[in-house]
């Protein structure tokens, strides 16, 4: 059920239904889209968003389906019906070309036997019938005419015209060159008049020939004459003609006689083409959108993940944009979801995709979310979005919505889904307020699922106490004052209601005006709403980071396990050529020895020969003695290290700057950096040898330092931006190793003084916090100790 029913209108499920329809080949498959309607019976849906699947799947991974002919059988079948009446040629033509397409669909299945079950589920049990095609097809050829040869007696007349059509233009040839001879003809050639082909005679010699005179020209200088043995003749060929056109009837009657028993047959035919064209439509619609089938549970709950609104992704589409998706799930503990934040952040369209992309599934839609989505099928989906006043019906706009909430608050249960808009607005809200309050908590009594969208603080607060509904928040960011359109699950947002004015241009004075109206504890929850979402944003970024961090590392890992396995496997083979390279040059060695000493045996030790054999000796030594290069290195050795001099770590090429020498350790500068290493562990190298943009990186760095100023004056803004700069100067001063801070807050309430002290206390890295000496300042001064 829906309510109200204006619900398809208001979600974009008409303007779904239209793209739809823009598919269908037929007018069948066109009137069949217009008669989609949202379903509550499980089988059916899981049914018709199968068969669409499965259509998807054809058009992107298999050949063309043998579509080629969608005609409107069933018209035609129905006149078929009546005795007496018979089809035309090209009736017969539509029927013959729509059975050929239904023949050729059900032998394309035939061949995937199993691959698309739910679509053969659309032709099974319906019989082949090939007789009807057969018989058509002796009457009527490919092109949609009746064959010359569709009977003998239309073959005998269709010859006899031919015979008396040569005959007549062979006599009227004969004629046109005699009275040509004679000169009695206009200039020009034979033409027709009144269907008859006539000789142009000049006006005075029309009694030189007999004939009849079917036309004259404006002049009346040229009369347009059919001679007479040949109008006997052309008269002859009328006679046949009519004959043939009887005789075609005749046919014509025949087979429509012998079609008759088949128009049941020829229904589900009709039937089966109108649904391959409705089905079709959907799934070029799904591919058009990107979707995909999800899971589908017969509960009421509902799990969308990547989710877009398909009516903003084509639009987005045509101007080359992304659609941010949305992520969302409502199930029995989180019933419903209170969606806050700035206007123009996405609210009501994140609350229509759900709406639009829940109807869609129930009317067997595909949509575009991930396959992993998980939507359920609710019995009831009440809808509450837009203006609805009413002239009429004496309606103001707030009138509207709550005659609607009465009938939620009556008629919803546990299997309803419910979308409001604007939860409670259209009055005032210090009455509003509770209405919708109190409206939220009956609905949740009751087991309701659905989504709201509001900016009263009420209900955000409510939403977080009470068990089954849960805040959730459209992130902006509030330093470029522009929404993310991004839903976040968990926290209520802002509704950044002065900063948004003051993005616009409206005056200050009348900002502050505003700022002093609202209460310190409306102020204190905004700005912590801000803070928190601010500092959430932080986190997820840094979390990005790792993430990206831990995948690199993850990465050079995987990489240096392979290169060691690499490098392990060739040591073994290194050692084992070396090995055989040894044994190698051992016995070559110990023949050669050999062989010395039976030389010097033989020469009686001659101290010549002797001489020569021991240079042979060290010759083969050289050839075999591996060289060793020497190690190159920018090192300078036995120096002293002093502040200013480059070093590297022995055990890394990490290259940085001495800033300080204590005992034996040495404290290093390498970029942002600062580290201490034993004195054993640095090499001292020249300046030449470090790269420029480390040097240069440095410099900046010592620039950076030297202008360091660990003080900073927040008075006079606001708390947030207050507290953004001291992160800053923290972070600095930490990295450049100052101990202590000196934030200049001023006095006023002491608002800014306890929200900053509270902000640095969560920092291990904060030994104490103290105030100025109540000569120089007092409690507006602050001094932050590091450790």
């Amino acid at each position: 059920m829906l309510y109200p029913k204006n619900s398809v209108d208001k979600l974009g499920f008409t303007e779904v239904k239209e793209l739809i329809k823009a598919h269908c080949l037929s007018e069948m498959g066109q009137q069949m889209v217009d008669k989609i309607q949202v379903m509550s019976n499980y089988d059916q849906i899981y049914k018709f968003l199968n068969q669409a699947n499965e259509f998807k799947n054809i058009l992107v991974n298999d050949a063309a389906l043998p579509i080629h002919h969608f005609f409107d059988i069933k018209s035609l079948a129905n006149k078929a019906r009546i005795e007496g009446v018979f089809l035309s040629e090209e009736e017969f033509y539509q029927v013959q070309a729509s059975l050929q397409t239904v023949f050729a669909v059900i032998a394309y299945f035939s061949e995937r036997e199993g691959l698309y079950p739910n679509l053969e589920a659309l032709f099974e049990h319906l019989p082949i019938e090939k007789a009807i095609l057969k018989k058509i097809d002796q009457v009527i050829d490919a092109k949609g005419k009746i064959r010359p040869n569709a009977s003998r007696e239309l073959m005998e007349i269709t010859s006899g015209i031919a015979k008396a059509e040569q005959e007549a233009r062979r006599k009227i040839d004969q004629i046109f060159k005699a009275a040509s001879g004679s000169g009695w003809t206009a200039d020009g050639s034979l033409t027709v008049r009144d269907g008859r082909l006539c000789i142009p005679l000049l006006a005075e010699n029309k009694r030189k020939l007999k004939g009849f005179i079917h036309d004259e020209s404006a002049s009346g200088q040229t009369v347009y004459m059919e001679p007479e043995e040949v109008f006997t003749l052309n008269n002859r060929v009328r006679d046949l003609e009519f004959e043939r056109r009887r005789e075609i009837v005749k046919i014509l009657t025949t087979l429509t006689t012998e079609l008759r028993p088949y128009t049941p047959l020829l229904l589900s035919y009709h039937s089966l083409l109108t649904k391959l064209d409705f089905v079709r439509a959907k799934a070029l619609f799904a591919i058009d959108i990107e979707a995909d089938m999800p899971q589908v549970v017969n509960e009421a709950k509902l799990k969308l993940y990547n989710a877009r609104h398909p009516l903003l992704f084509l639009n987005f589409k045509k101007e080359h944009k992304t659609v941010v998706p949305l992520n969302v799930h409502i199930d029995e503990g989180t019933r419903i979801i209170v969606v806050s934040g700035p206007n123009a952040g996405g609210k009501s369209v994140c609350m229509k995709t759900v709406g639009l992309l829940q109807m869609m599934v129930q009317a067997g839609l595909l949509i575009p979310a991930a396959e992993a989505s998980v939507v359920g099928v609710f019995k009831q989906l009440f809808v509450d979005i837009g203006d609805d006043q009413s002239i009429e019906s004496d309606l103001s706009t707030y009138s509207a919505h709550l005659s609607k909430m009465k009938t939620f608050v009556e008629d919803a249960n546990g299997k309803t889904l419910i979308l409001i808009d604007e939860f409670g607005t259209g009055t005032d809200p210090q009455f509003g307020g509770p209405i919708a309050e109190a409206v939220l908590e009956s609905l949740n009594h009751k087991k309701v699922k659905g989504m709201v969208t509001t900016h009263y603080s009420n209900l955000k607060i409510f939403a977080s106490n009470t068990e089954g509904i849960e805040n959730a928040s459209m992130l902006f960011n509030n330093v470029e004052m522009k929404p993310l359109y991004q839903l976040e699950i968990g926290k209520p947002g802002s509704s950044y209601a002065f900063e948004i004015a003051q993005k616009i241009g409206l005056p200050q004075n009348v900002l502050n005006l505003a700022k002093n109206k609202i209460s310190e504890g409306q102020k204190k929850v905004d700005t912590l709403l801000v803070d928190l979402e601010r500092e959430k944003r932080e986190i997820f970024e840094t979390k990005q980071k790792l993430d990206k961090q831990q995948r690199k590392v993850n990465e050079l890992q995987t990489e240096n396990e392979k290169l060691k396995s690499y490098l392990d496997e060739n040591k073994k083979v290194l050692i084992r050529e070396a090995k055989d390279q040894a044994k190698n040059i051992i016995l070559n060695a110990n023949k050669l020895v050999e062989n010395t000493i039976s030389e010097i045996k033989s020469s009686n030790a001659d101290k010549e020969v002797t001489r020569n054999l021991r240079e042979n000796l060290n010759i083969e030594l050289k050839k075999n003695t591996v060289k060793t290069e020497p190690v190159k290195a920018n090192t300078i050795a036995d120096e002293e290290l002093k502040p200013g001099d480059w070093v590297k770590l022995t055990d890394s090429e990490t290259t940085g700057q001495v800033i300080e020498l204590i005992k034996d350790n040495v404290v290093i500068a390498i970029g942002d950096l600062r580290t201490v290493a034993k004195k054993k562990r640095v090499i001292k190298v020249s300046r030449s040898s470090v790269p420029k943009d480390i040097r240069k990186s440095f410099n900046s760095h010592t620039s950076d330092f030297a202008s360091f100023s660990p003080e900073i004056d927040v008075r006079g803004m606001r708390t947030e931006d207050a507290l953004h700069a001291i992160e800053k100067l923290f972070d600095r001063a930490l990295m450049m190793g100052f101990n202590n801070l000196k934030i200049i807050h001023g006095k006023g309430d002491g608002i800014l003084r306890k929200m900053i002290r509270q902000y640095l206390k969560k920092y291990d890295q904060v030994d104490r916090l103290e105030d100025e000496h109540a000569d120089r300042g007092g409690d507006g001064i602050t001094y932050a100790f590091l450790k």
